[in-house]
């Protein structure tokens, strides 16, 4: 990269080198000559790696989001109004009849291979305490389960539940396991499975892939950079599934296996129904094209985001607590005495192979990204900037028709978030609403337990090998006598 000029007396000195013309003129189109600002001062080695860094990025790609992102900024948005009763299926309206009905669509369905799964897993356990995939984490549980296991247990089970479903049936249909990564936690992912003999399941029903990252810019638009050599990036949000499906197409790989139905949830929660066959056969009963389970909102200030309808008849999509007025996120419907605002996005969807195939392609074309403000190391120190990410709920907005399924929140949702010694959502928490569940299958199940500590605070775990959500258990408790805390298996 570096020319040496020899001069009369034989000594010799380094003459500067321009930057690469064509990749000057490329940067310049997107006003990003800047990047090169400290070429002058930087070794050949360290001109390589800039070099390399910028053509790594598609230039035309990132301005298009850039301009349509900052250009989005300040324009009006659709009214919010509620999300029209008609839209959910509340706990207290299904029938016994309507569950059975759903469990056995799903079973079904699972049984034909036509439901994929696809967990959000490019998190690492930073506010844990831990640099390891949150995956990886280790909640306290009698067991000492990760999270990663208990929910390939969960598919363990549920595909031998599909498979005793139907008399004749040929065998274990395997769910296929979509694990989307990052670039910070692909690798460690990735040998986790394998040291852990992919937790009973087959190597090859499980699929990992990385979303994106994309570089960090000034107010103006500008690249950050973090190093001298190096344009600061971040990942692209758990939104960036769409495009990494779509790059690595596996959207075709979906629909070559026979997949109609794609379930997708994020791996922080303890309680995860991975592949549930009630909300998959509820999904199709409704023939819509995405589905979300939702929780009630606990509170006005509860800091969830909330399912709301953009304008009257308009299409359903998720605002972060963060963006609901206080006094708006207080309305009281007046003839439930409930939430206006009630139903509480928990991440645990439910989407048609066609339709993530529009998302993919609508969220490439509008490439309008949400922009966080925060703190970006680089040069200069940390300087304030734009990270820009999308969210997995950025897909409601593109269907015309979107379903909410209540769940209850002991049952299905203890998110593992922050450390222990936190206010909520730790994996303290987390523990208690799983050890509290199990009790409470083993109770219905005719059997009883002891404990040596207060039982609010302890409870039994149930391996979900034994049982997916609290069905067949009368052969293994009744009549017998568990000691909490500890784990139930075969």
């Amino acid at each position: 990269m570096r020319e040496m000029v020899v001069g009369s007396e034989g000594g010799g000195r380094e003459a500067a080198v321009a930057p690469p013309p064509a990749l000057l003129e490329r940067l310049k189109d997107y006003g990003q000559e800047g990047v090169f600002a400290l070429w002058d001062e930087l070794s050949a080695e360290e001109r390589d790696l800039l070099v390399k860094d910028i053509e790594s990025l598609d230039l035309a790609r990132i301005d298009r989001i850039i301009r349509c992102s900052l250009g989005s900024q300040g324009l009006p948005v659709p009214a919010i109004e509620p999300v029209p009763e008609a839209n959910v299926s509340t706990v207290e309206d299904r029938s016994s009849e309507d569950r059975e009905r759903w469990w056995k669509r799903g079973l079904k369905a699972i049984l034909e291979g036509k439901l994929a799964v696809v967990l959000l897993s490019g998190g690492q356990g930073t506010r844990l305490g831990s640099s390891d995939p949150k995956g990886c984490f280790n909640i306290g549980l009698p067991s000492g389960k990760s999270l990663f296991q208990l929910q390939a247990e969960r598919i363990l089970c549920m595909q031998r539940l599909a498979s005793q479903s139907t008399e004749g049936s040929s065998g274990i249909v395997p769910i296929h396991w979509y694990i989307l990564t990052s670039p910070f936690t692909d690798e460690a992912t990735r040998k986790f499975f394998e040291s852990h003999k992919y937790f009973g399941l087959e190597a090859d029903q499980i699929t990992f892939f990385q979303q994106g990252t994309i570089p960090c810019v000034s107010r103006d638009g500008r690249f950050i950079m973090e190093s001298p050599y190096k344009v600061a990036k971040a990942p692209d949000g758990n939104g960036g599934l769409y495009s990494a499906l779509k790059s690595s197409k596996l959207l075709e790989d979906m629909a070559m296996r026979g997949v109609k139905y794609v379930d997708c949830y994020g791996v922080d929660n303890a309680l995860v129904r991975v592949a549930d066959p009630t909300f998959l056969g509820y999904f199709i009963d409704k023939g819509v094209a995405a589905a979300a389970k939702v929780v009630r909102k606990a509170y006005p200030q509860e800091k969830v985001g909330v399912f709301v309808q953009h304008g009257r008849g308009g299409p359903l999509t998720v605002i972060e607590y963060s963006e609901m007025d206080p006094t708006m996120a207080c309305e009281i419907n007046q003839i439930t005495g409930r939430l206006r605002y009630c139903w509480s996005n928990v991440c645990l969807h439910m989407f048609t192979l066609d339709f993530l195939n529009q998302v993919a392609n609508g969220l490439e074309k509008d490439s309008i990204y949400h922009l966080a403000e925060k703190k970006i190391p680089s040069i200069h120190g940390f300087t304030m900037g734009w990270k820009l990410e999308q969210f997995v709920f950025d897909a409601f907005p593109y269907s015309s028709s979107t379903a909410l399924y209540e769940v209850i929140r002991e049952e299905e949702f203890a998110p593992v978030k922050n450390a222990n010694g936190s206010s909520y959502d730790t994996p303290d928490s987390a523990r208690l609403m799983v050890l509290r569940l199990h009790s409470r299958w083993v109770v219905a199940a005719g059997g009883f337990l002891t404990h040596s500590v207060p039982l609010y605070l302890t409870g039994v775990e149930i391996s979900p090998l034994c049982s997916y959500s609290g069905e067949n258990l009368e052969a293994i408790c009744r009549g017998r006598t568990f000691h909490a805390p500890s784990e139930i298996t075969f």
